[in-house]
C-alpha cells in the first residue's frame, strides 16, 4: 500500500515541480493579474497567460510533439543483415496545444487574424488624409533600428529580422515572420510582441509626453473630409495589387487584411463581414493566444537569449513610437501648427489601442480635443507598414 502511494505521489506534477517551472507559473499568474484586474488588453493577455500556465505544468505534456515511429525489418541477404523500413508506422499523438500551435507554425492563424482586423477597421481616415501614411512608415523605424542592434549582439540576419519586427507592435506579423525565418525563437518573440501590444497604454504615454510640449498636445485638428463608398471599395483592391506586385512575400498578410476590409465596405457580403469580424477572429484569437503562451516553457524561456529579445523588443517599440511622434512634430511645423504630433505615436500597428492612447493623452491636456479618427489614419497605415516591412525582410532572408 505504501508503495502504491509513493508511486502515485511520483506520478503527480508536484513531484516534478522545480524552481524554473514555479517561476514561469508566477509570471503567468502575474500576466493574468494584469489582464483581469488591470484590464490590459485582456482579449490577448488572458489566453496567452493561460497558455503559458498550461505549458509549465510538469508532466501534463500539452506541448509534446507528435512522434512517428517508423518500424524496421532486418532482412538477410548474401549473409548480411540489411535494415529496411516496414510499410506501417506507429504514431504517438502530441499534446493538445501542440496541435493548436501548428496554426502558428504553418502561418495559418496570422493571415486569418489580419482578415478579421480588416473587417473591423475603417480605412476612411487613411484615405481622407493620405499624409498619415508617412507617420505609419516612420513608426516602422523601430523595426530596422532593432534589427541592427540584434546583429551587433550576435544574432543572425533571420533572427534579427524576427526580433526587429516586434517594433511594429503587430503580433500576427511577428508570428508570421518568425515562423519562416527563426522558428526556434517563436516562443519568446511571440510572447514579447503580444505582451508589449497589451502594454501600449503604459509604454507609449511617457515617450509621447517627453517628446511634445503641452501646447503641441493641445492642438485641435480639422475634421476629416467625407470618403465615398467608391473610394473605400477601390482602396483594398488597389492596395493588394500594388503591394503584392512590389513585395510578393507580403501578399498573404496584406491580401487577407484587404479582403476583410473589402467584405466590410462592398456592402454585398454582410454575413461574411460579420463572421470575419466576430466569430472567426475570436475563435482564431483563442487558438493563437493559448498556443503562443504555450511556447513559453521554462526550458526555452528562461535563457539569456530571451532576456535579450525582451530588451530589444522594448527598444524597438520605443523607437517606433518616438519616430512617429518626431515626424508628427515635423509635419506640424510644415503645416503651420495644424497637426497634433501625438497622432504619430499611433503609427505602430496596435489597432486600435495606439489610436486610443493618442486620444487619451491629447484629451488630458484639452478635454474638447478628439484625436481618435485622426490617429486611426497612422494606425491603419502602421498595420500595412508592418506587413510591408515583414515582406521586405522575408524577401531578403528567406
Amino acid at each position: 500500500m505504501v508503495e502504491v502511494l509513493v508511486d502515485f505521489v511520483k506520478s503527480t506534477g508536484f513531484a516534478a515541480l522545480d524552481l524554473p517551472h514555479i517561476l514561469m507559473l508566477a509570471i503567468a499568474c502575474f500576466l493574468l493579474y494584469l489582464a483581469i484586474v488591470k484590464q490590459y488588453e485582456p482579449l490577448l493577455l488572458v489566453p496567452i497567460a493561460f497558455g503559458m500556465l498550461l505549458a509549465n505544468l510538469p508532466l501534463a505534456n500539452l506541448m509534446a510533439h507528435q512522434i512517428t515511429h517508423q518500424p524496421v525489418e532486418l532482412i538477410e541477404q548474401a549473409g548480411e543483415l540489411i535494415m529496411t523500413k516496414a510499410e506501417e508506422a506507429r504514431v504517438e499523438p502530441g499534446g493538445l496545444l501542440w496541435y493548436f500551435f501548428q496554426g502558428d507554425h504553418l502561418g495559418i492563424f496570422p493571415p486569418i487574424i489580419f482578415m478579421g482586423v480588416g473587417a473591423m477597421t475603417d480605412f476612411g481616415p487613411l484615405i481622407a488624409n493620405p499624409k498619415s501614411l508617412l507617420l505609419g512608415a516612420a513608426a516602422q523605424f523601430g523595426i530596422f533600428t532593432t534589427f541592427i542592434g540584434a546583429i551587433l549582439l550576435g544574432f543572425t540576419g533571420p533572427e534579427a529580422s524576427s526580433i526587429g519586427i516586434i517594433g511594429g507592435a503587430d503580433g500576427p506579423t511577428a508570428i508570421y515572420l518568425t515562423s519562416r525565418l527563426a522558428p526556434h525563437l517563436l516562443g519568446p518573440i511571440a510572447v514579447a510582441a503580444y505582451s508589449y501590444m497589451a502594454l501600449v497604454p503604459i509604454i507609449q504615454p511617457p515617450i509621447m509626453k517627453a517628446l511634445t510640449t503641452k501646447q503641441e498636445r493641445m492642438i485641435k485638428m480639422e475634421q476629416l473630409r467625407p470618403v465615398s463608398k467608391t473610394e473605400k471599395v477601390l482602396f483594398p483592391i488597389i492596395t493588394t495589387i500594388a503591394v503584392s506586385l512590389l513585395l510578393p512575400a507580403a501578399a498573404a498578410l496584406v491580401g487577407m487584411l484587404m479582403l476583410g476590409n473589402l467584405f466590410r465596405e462592398c456592402g454585398v457580403v454582410e454575413r461574411l463581414s460579420k463572421t470575419a469580424a466576430n466569430e472567426l477572429i475570436n475563435i482564431v484569437t483563442i487558438f493563437l493566444g493559448v498556443s503562443v503562451g504555450a511556447t513559453a516553457s521554462a526550458e526555452r524561456f528562461l535563457q539569456l537569449q530571451t532576456i535579450q529579445i525582451i530588451v530589444l523588443g522594448v527598444l524597438a517599440f520605443g523607437v517606433g513610437t518616438a519616430a512617429g511622434v518626431i515626424l508628427g512634430k515635423i509635419m506640424n511645423k510644415l503645416s503651420g501648427g495644424k497637426i497634433n504630433p501625438l497622432i504619430g505615436s499611433a503609427g505602430v500597428s496596435a489597432v486600435p489601442m495606439a489610436a486610443r492612447v493618442s486620444q487619451v493623452v491629447g484629451q488630458k491636456e484639452n478635454p474638447s480635443n478628439f484625436l481618435l479618427m485622426h490617429a486611426m489614419g497612422p494606425n491603419v497605415s502602421g498595420v500595412i507598414g508592418s506587413a510591408v516591412a515583414a515582406g521586405v525582410l522575408l524577401s531578403i532572408f528567406s
